[in-house]
């Protein structure tokens, strides 16, 4: 998979649900012998064992290809096989289409994999990718983001006209996350085509 975000680092956001999407897709492959999973489905089958938490509360579709690198950059820095191969687009039934590898073998390596010993791998490893967030990445409260926002939206609404609602609130998760709007526009832009639309 791609970087969608381009060289933008993860952000506290990507962190906290990716970690969380690890633990629904490590359920997903024990549970279900590997059988593919889309985004929507992820994000619903990770709150049904978060059920409290309010920043996965808040996450939407379109906003979860960097949260899939997380899940992806875990994996591979701990030699396990990958998780986010599972993650697939509702239309297409296929992951983003800038996945990389052999999308079978990656399904079977990971229905095949006990994943029942990973939670101190995964504990010690958001630890580790908290510590490397930038710290211009200043997480904020939801009315200052979205005051922000609408600042920013007011000013440039001819590049913002084809929003949705969901990529509107994804802006605003990586504004609380401590982006600056035009990041965080131009992250759920370059977003959209693979993970929101039909997500």
């Amino acid at each position: 998979m791609q970087p969608v975000s381009g060289m933008i680092p993860f952000t506290f956001n990507d962190i906290e649900i990716g970690a969380r999407l690890v633990e629904a897709l490590a359920r997903q492959a024990m549970r279900l012998s590997g059988m593919p999973i889309t985004y929507g489905d992820l994000l619903t089958l990770a709150r049904s064992l978060h059920s409290k938490d309010e920043v996965l509360g808040r996450a939407v579709p379109v906003g979860i290809g960097p949260k899939l690198q997380f899940v992806e950059s875990f994996c591979a820095s701990h030699g396990f096989p990958n998780l986010a191969c599972l993650a697939v687009n509702r239309e297409t039934l296929r992951p983003a289409p800038g996945y990389q590898g052999d999308w079978e073998a990656d399904k079977r390596a990971v229905a095949g994999f006990d994943w029942s010993a990973i939670d101190a791998h995964l504990a010690a490893y958001a630890a580790a990718m908290r510590a490397k967030v930038p710290a211009r990445f200043k997480p904020r409260k939801e009315r200052p983001a979205d005051v922000a926002w609408y600042a920013y939206f007011c000013s440039h609404r001819q590049a913002c006209e084809k929003l949705t609602s969901e990529d509107k609130q994804e802006i605003i998760n990586q504004m609380m996350a401590g982006l600056d709007p035009e990041t965080a526009l131009a992250r759920v832009l370059a977003a959209k085509h693979d993970f929101g639309s039909v997500a």
